[in-house]
């Protein structure tokens, strides 16, 4: 499973999926779709869509990766998660044939995602990028919308290590003459969308934010970009309808670990931002809220340099190191001294648990508690 093995499971290639698609008797073809690609931002943008299309009164399908705690967070029909014997009669009937072609485990996620939207007969599905676009097991899809929300260094090992290089590789999922919304900001990645966009004959626009907006903002104005798309092909989606849909998001579509609040007195914010785009943003927004003492829990994966992404973290806040339950994890060992190295105080090391309880001790009623770093962090919040 790629939650354990990382980009050691991801293909470089479409074949697998296009067999999967044409064994399953093609299923996306059955409903129509939005394709959502991006750095930052693309799974909450995708919950955005949904919330308010459900708004609208549509049968939306929604994949998303990863998932937190259920497996079955990835593919949800008006928020409600695909049923568990749903997806055991997916793959026993599918075994053989998964085995034979030895698929991955995103191939297999997808179809199944496809297959159950198509007999549960959605009316859109929105459906997440898991990693790049070019080559990313949902790009069989033709969809009458696709979004890219930024553009940001990430798995560089994969997709490369400059932002023109990801850019292009994001910009695989334009397809002829279908419009595409991008929400990237710097004129000179704009340009390469513009370039694609072109050659394949696709209308593009571009969403427009202000710098100091919450990321949750910026996604909001992607959505209200994307939605003049969809109101000229026809879908009757009012200005309540977006309203009461970004109001309820978290209710309507399941939407967990984006500036989630799971407590008050003390606030405590789950957020899965892990890269250094990312957590700049969440910092911005952090030190907007008020509060005495600020706590942090973070945690990291293996591999991932830290060093930048530590200039910044606020200096003036306790830091409590953890090392989820996974081989993927950062060592606590080598996440101490990133920390040490940037003279950041850390008053606990040990296990997600053990962090968040050192840090629910400390903290006072106006106290701000930020759980983030990584998604494998968020799993073991209960």
């Amino acid at each position: 499973m790629y939650q354990n093995m990382g980009k050691n499971a991801y293909r470089k290639d479409l074949g697998n999926i296009i067999k999967l698609d044409n064994h399953l008797g093609n299923p996306h073809q059955n409903f129509k779709s939005i394709h959502v690609a991006g750095t930052n931002g693309k799974g909450t943008t995708c919950h955005l869509l949904a919330s308010v299309l459900q708004e609208a009164g549509y049968r939306v399908g929604l994949y998303t990766s990863p998932h937190i705690k259920d497996y079955r967070e990835r593919i949800r029909i008006n928020g409600e998660m695909i049923p568990k014997l749903d997806v055991l009669d997916f793959m026993n009937e599918n075994v053989t044939f998964f085995e034979k072609e030895n698929l991955s485990f995103f191939e297999m996620t997808v179809g199944l995602a496809f297959h159950y939207f198509a007999n549960q007969k959605v009316e859109i599905a929105i459906i997440e990028v898991g990693l790049g676009g070019r080559l990313d097991s949902t790009n069989v899809i033709t969809p009458i919308l696709s979004v890219i929300t930024s553009i940001d260094l990430d798995h560089t090992d994969i997709l490369g290590d400059t932002l023109e290089g990801i850019a292009i590789e994001k910009a695989g999922i334009i397809k002829p003459r279908i419009p595409i919304i991008v929400g990237e900001q710097r004129l000179s990645l704009q340009a390469i969308f513009e370039e694609i966009a072109i050659e394949n004959d696709s209308s593009i626009r571009f969403t427009k934010n202000i710098s100091d907006e919450s990321y949750f903002q910026w996604n909001v104005n992607t959505v209200e970009k994307a939605l003049e798309t969809l109101r000229n092909e026809g879908y009757d989606i009012s200005d309540d309808d977006l309203q009461n849909g970004v109001d309820q998001v978290f209710f309507n579509t399941g939407l967990k670990g984006r500036y989630q609040i799971i407590n008050e007195n003390p606030k405590i914010i789950l957020d899965v931002s892990h890269n250094q785009a990312g957590l700049k943003k969440l910092f911005q927004q952090i030190i907007k809220e008020s509060f005495d003492k600020l706590h942090i829990v973070f945690g990291s994966v293996k591999n991932r340099e830290l060093t930048d992404i530590l200039t910044l973290l606020p200096k003036d806040a306790n830091y409590y190191l953890c090392e989820a339950s996974t081989e993927r994890a950062m060592p606590l060992k080598e996440l101490h001294h990133y920390f040490e190295s940037d003279k950041k105080p850390v008053l606990a090391l040990g296990s997600v648990s053990h962090c968040f309880e050192m840090a629910s001790n400390n903290s006072d009623m106006n106290d701000l508690i930020v759980i983030t770093g990584s998604t494998f962090i968020l799993a073991e919040i209960n």
